[in-house]
């Protein structure tokens, strides 16, 4: 059953006096507690449409509800939780302070959290932070920094979780592993979560669907599900399954490009 649905969205931008049609007629259904990556070329509306979807930003036609409601609705009571490409920490608090920030400003927000107490710590020592907890954001890594990003992402309570290229600025390695963490931490919070990604590995290890966008204007070319078990273990990633997915997108993509 959809839990977010689009249908007929178009978008459309004014640059230098003239109208740019970044999405046309977007048809989407995604289910709550699935992994939904979007992959396509660069300036495709990827992270334009996961913007209209988390009510960042308006569409000139069509309709989005979100568990029957608009995006709108949902934001306001603090029901979309953001991973941007970089880490937004402040550099005057520590790690754990970072964490809490969702804690201090969602205050309107209508989710029960008397359960998840302590639960940022627990996430920090999930993907390895148990040790920084007390440190600032100038005394990490870049990967260490994406790590606080994405924990306080999921300890911040939203069931819908928008992921907008959280990995791109990593190295291969430091990647690779946030990819296996992230996994691991979805498994256990079942939030719905939109992933936008041009990595078409990285796509199939996390997602229960990947949507491939074609080049502007951006239109959903082909959705393809992910029929691999879960829990994901990391060798998966050398099964021939997971190469045949694999050649499937990167063949889809070509002929879209």
């Amino acid at each position: 059953m959809s839990y977010i649905t689009v249908s007929n969205l178009s978008k459309r931008f004014v640059t230098r006096g003239q109208w740019t049609q970044a999405l046309s007629n977007i048809d989407l259904d995604i289910e709550q507690g699935s992994f939904v990556s979007f992959i396509g070329p660069s300036g495709c509306g990827k992270s334009t449409l996961l913007r209209i979807i988390g009510g960042l930003m308006d569409s000139e036609e069509g309709d989005i509800e979100v568990g029957g409601r608009t995006p709108l609705e949902m934001q306001a009571d603090k029901q979309f939780g953001f991973v941007p490409q970089a880490p937004a920490l402040f550099p005057w608090r520590t790690v754990l302070q970072n964490m809490n920030i969702p804690f201090e400003v969602n205050r309107r927000s209508k989710t029960d959290r008397a359960e998840e107490k302590g639960e940022p710590i627990e996430l920090l020592q999930a993907v390895g932070l148990g040790d920084f907890i007390h440190a600032y954001p100038k005394e990490l890594s870049g990967g260490m920094k994406q790590r606080v990003g994405i924990v306080r992402a999921f300890a911040s309570g939203a069931p819908i979780l928008l992921m907008d290229e959280p990995f791109s600025a990593l190295d291969e390695i430091t990647r690779e592993k946030l990819m296996y963490q992230l996994v691991k931490i979805w498994d256990k919070h079942n939030k719905t979560v939109i992933f936008v990604t041009h990595n078409i590995q990285e796509a199939v290890y996390l997602s229960d669907k990947v949507v491939i966008m074609s080049s502007r204007p951006g239109r959903i070319s082909k959705a393809v599900d992910i029929h691999l078990p879960r829990p994901r273990a990391e060798g998966i990633i050398e099964t021939p399954e997971f190469h045949q997915y694999v050649l499937q997108l990167r063949e889809c993509l070509r002929e879209r490009w």
